[in-house]
């Protein structure tokens, strides 16, 4: 039952997103700069201890670094493809084309997450928690995004308010999803460690840099060392 009110709170998180970004969009770079700090932080501090933990021996300790690095790449991967099919369709003067793709890529990341939601509370409920409060900052910038894109490339408010439902029952679709699928702790420490290398890409690559585009770089990094700090302190008060 827990889990889904927390379902319905990321669809509620990444409602604000979009609702901001359609009245504030002045102040996008200070949320994005904290919800990158935000998404570091449960990388570094919760999944992959936690993934660390489940592993009962050096070589499956092992297996949780590559597993990181290899969940990295596949989100680069992913990341690259739809750049460069949003580059081909720029090229032919669809730019509505791209928004959308933009759009559909960031309702995949906003699945992705709920998965993350609900296996990390098949690990423990603080792990679940911790994970809940970085993906609600994540959620709430998916949001924005969202609707940034749509708008940025020649889409109307009414495209970008259905975009905007789409990814907002995207977590909830993912998290119902894990309700059917029970992993042993053994699968759970892999499915981490992927999910790590995830939520440092999207932090690193996509959040980080965006955030620090055309706006002021101190304030903003406040605003990231602030995201990576309340993070760190909500894990430390879970366990």
């Amino acid at each position: 039952m827990v889990v889904f009110l927390i379902g319905f709170a990321t669809l509620t998180s990444t409602l604000l997103g979009g609702l901001f970004a359609l009245r504030h969009s002045d102040k996008l770079h200070l949320i994005l700069g904290f919800s990158a700090g935000a998404v570091i932080g449960v990388a570094f501090f919760d999944l992959l201890p936690e993934a660390l933990a489940l592993a009962t021996s050096s070589a499956k300790t092992q297996t949780i670094s590559v597993l990181t690095g290899l969940g990295f790449i596949i989100y680069l991967i992913l990341d690259r493809a739809v750049v460069l099919l949003s580059h081909g369709d720029e090229a032919h003067s669809v730019l509505q084309h791209r928004g959308t793709l933009g759009a559909a890529s960031l309702s995949m990341h906003s699945f992705l997450d709920g998965t993350v939601i609900g296996f990390a509370f098949q690990v423990s409920a603080s792990v679940g928690a911790v994970v809940t409060a970085a993906v609600l900052t994540h959620d709430f910038s998916d949001g924005i995004n969202t609707v940034s894109l749509i708008l940025k490339d020649n889409g109307n408010r009414r495209k970008a308010s259905w975009w905007l439902a789409v990814d907002a029952l995207a977590p909830l679709v993912g998290i119902l999803i894990t309700r059917l699928i029970i992993l042993p702790s053994f699968d759970l420490g892999y499915v981490l460690a992927v999910f790590c290398g995830f939520f440092l890409y999207i932090g690193a690559s996509e959040l980080l840099p965006e955030s620090y585009h055309a706006h002021p770089r101190i304030l903003t990094t406040i605003m990231t060392l602030l995201g990576i700090g309340i993070l760190y302190t909500v894990i430390q008060i879970a366990k």
